[in-house]
């Protein structure tokens, strides 16, 4: 016969569900958004206007004669990139490939990576030129609501134990190692997500806008001090294309990051604005 079960018997209970916090609020979620897609048409247009002479020099003045610190071009037979006296072949990729006529094209960037697909300097002036007022206009307010609506004192402050050396190095090795926070801690931005959006934010978004408007003559004229600042015209094109290259580095490891923490919770947050909490598990599990 079955012994009745004991009454001190431990008994069976759902386990809790997960936590959820509000983690981004809508201002940062629409900026987010409309910054995104600004800025994949500023840099697929900049690929246009940069077709039209693609070598980058330093100082004042830059021609063809002139020699280029950057340059993507094309021989009779091969496409290469230069930088300084090193030149790589890239054939089919950059400065000679295939368009999708079967045509052979002699342009530094693909159609398909640019906007306009075909070679349209006007027009990629115009969208580089409209989307500009968008980041301009949706940086100034996001950086007025960051520092006003307490988004840096909250989430982007640097606390003092976070520059010590141990803990930056710590946090490198977790990412190294895949090793995300769990619990209340994923809530919390780590110290290499603060200092890169603070650098995203307050340095690499300004710099594009302010070399941009280096770049124009108008500008140059209203406020000469900007080349100065930049050192030239051309120098400011060419921070200006390294800039814009160290956003779509930020953007691939910011998207790798995304993938690997959890793309589900990770977009449903930067969507709803609430976030799961990972579960943390004990030392013996």
């Amino acid at each position: 016969m079955a012994e009745p079960d004991s009454p001190d018997a431990p008994t069976a209970t759902a386990p809790t569900p997960p936590a959820r916090v509000y983690r981004h609020r809508l201002p940062t979620r629409i900026w987010h958004w409309v910054n995104a897609v600004t800025l994949l048409v500023m840099l697929m247009s900049g690929l246009m206007i940069f077709n039209a002479h693609p070598r980058l020099y330093w100082g004042q003045y830059g021609a063809n004669p002139d020699r280029a610190w950057f340059a993507i071009g094309s021989t009779a037979d091969t496409g290469y990139v230069r930088f300084g006296e090193t030149r790589i072949g890239t054939t089919g990729v950059l400065g000679r490939w295939t368009d999708h006529h079967g045509k052979e094209q002699t342009w530094a960037f693909p159609g398909w990576a640019t906007i306009p697909t075909s070679y349209d300097l006007a027009a990629g002036r115009r969208w580089h030129l409209f989307f500009a007022w968008i980041l301009s206009i949706g940086l100034t307010l996001y950086m007025v609501w960051s520092l006003f609506g307490g988004h840096v004192r909250k989430d982007l402050h640097v606390r003092r134990a976070e520059w010590s050396p141990r803990h930056i190095w710590q946090d490198i090795k977790d990412h190294a190692r895949l090793r995300f926070p769990k619990g209340e801690a994923a809530a919390r931005y780590h110290i290499l997500q603060k200092l890169s959006y603070i650098g995203v934010i307050f340095v690499l978004l300004p710099l594009m806008i302010f070399t941009g408007l280096t770049m124009s003559p108008g500008m140059g004229a209203a406020w000469p001090w900007l080349l100065d600042l930049f050192g030239g015209r051309q120098s400011a094109r060419s921070i200006h294309f390294i800039a814009a290259w160290l956003l779509v580095a930020f953007f691939f490891v910011h998207i790798a990051m995304v993938l690997l923490a959890g793309p589900v919770n990770e977009l449903r947050s930067m969507i709803t604005g609430w976030f799961t909490l990972p579960r943390e598990t004990g030392k013996g599990e």
